[in-house]
């Protein structure tokens, strides 16, 4: 019989992380432990505070309730968790582990098996421009040729001297640039300003330069800007697969970026790459804050779909008490190393001190 157990964890970061979403010590997530038969398989279930649609007071107590309905005898599949996409996420990994033998082996690839290094762009922590440019520097040195850098937080002019800066000193043909914009732009006539002058440092795209939920907006810019446009946290509120397809449709971006935590889990991000693909919108899976845990089932589920370009995963490099793990950091990529095991205990060892 099938039994899912929720278990609480906070991940400590190393260092503090500036994101646009503010600064973060620690990341609260909740990992989920299948099992059926003596089989045990894992996943994990983490929210965005002021992003995620399932961030609410009340996280831990729709966990909790999924879990029971299934233990109850409840198959998963009939189980809504439209309104709670991290948990869908956590589960169905959970469940694709379990139905794989619980090695936490979820896709049988070359990068799975520990033969094939998956590449994964160098991101950029929100910090000062001779901070950033610092650690644009560390990235190249590992051998990255995918830059990923959020703007918006600095005055304009201070972000576009550094970009030009390490154009300047990376060109286009070597070292790709991604652009981050979170929202920062409050109008078209705005963005457009800023897109102009972006368009001189050649970035392969900008994300979400305008605020979600202004579709119309979003459309103009889109249709008019010099420089390709990515959604990003636009593609939260679609839960459905009409709403997907009327977005993109609408809004018609050059680029989506795909987080399955947000978005409902990896088969729900097979319907944006359907819908994508049929409208020529380039599509880039990213992952966002997971341990181990959750960042191995990205990996894997990248590595089966799309090998030959540069998506945006972590590292396994941000949490001093991570789920340890075979995943390594291989120059500017990740490694399965087939002889290192997972180590559940820490998780188990956590829960117990609490109870």
């Amino acid at each position: 019989m099938l039994r899912i157990d929720a278990l609480p964890f906070m991940l400590r970061f190393k260092r503090p992380a500036t994101t646009s979403r503010g600064v973060f010590e620690t990341r609260q997530v909740v990992f989920l432990r299948a099992e059926s038969d003596g089989v045990v398989g894992w996943g994990e279930c983490g929210i965005m505070p002021g992003l995620s649609r399932d961030d609410r007071p009340n996280y831990d107590t729709l966990i909790a309730d999924v879990c029971e309905q299934i233990n109850a005898g409840a198959d998963p599949a009939t189980v809504d968790l439209s309104e709670l996409p991290s948990v869908a996420f956590g589960l169905e990994t959970a469940l694709r582990d379990l139905d794989n033998g619980g090695r936490q082996q979820l896709f049988d690839t070359p990068f799975s098996r520990g033969k094939a290094t998956l590449p994964t762009h160098g991101l950029i922590w929100m910090d000062s421009p001779a901070g950033m440019a610092a650690q644009i520097e560390q990235k190249i040195a590992l051998g990255c040729k995918v830059i990923k850098l959020k703007i918006g937080s600095l005055a304009f002019d201070e972000e576009m001297g550094m970009l030009v800066a390490f154009r300047r000193q990376h060109p286009a043909a070597i070292v790709e640039l991604r652009l981050d914009a979170n929202g920062a732009w409050r109008s078209v006539d705005e963005a457009l300003e800023r897109l102009e002058q972006l368009a001189a440092i050649d970035p392969l795209f900008v994300e979400q330069p305008l605020p979600a939920d202004r579709w119309q907006e979003m459309a103009a810019l889109c249709a008019a800007s010099p420089v390709p446009i990515a959604l990003d946290e636009e593609l939260i509120a679609a839960s459905t697969a009409d709403r997907r397809a009327t977005l993109l449709r609408t809004i018609r971006p050059q680029h989506v970026i795909l987080k399955p935590s947000l978005l409902g889990g990896l088969a729900a991000c097979e319907t944006w790459i359907a819908e994508a693909q049929q409208l020529g919108v380039q599509w880039w899976i990213n992952s966002l804050l997971e341990s181990n845990v959750g960042l191995n089932a990205i990996a894997q589920w990248t590595s089966a779909r799309d090998v030959e370009r540069t998506h945006g995963l972590g590292t396994g490099q941000l949490f001093v008490n991570n789920v340890p793990s075979p995943l390594r950091l291989s120059g500017c990529g990740l490694l399965v190393v087939e002889a290192v095991r997972w180590d559940f205990s820490t998780i188990w060892r956590t829960t117990a001190q609490k109870e």
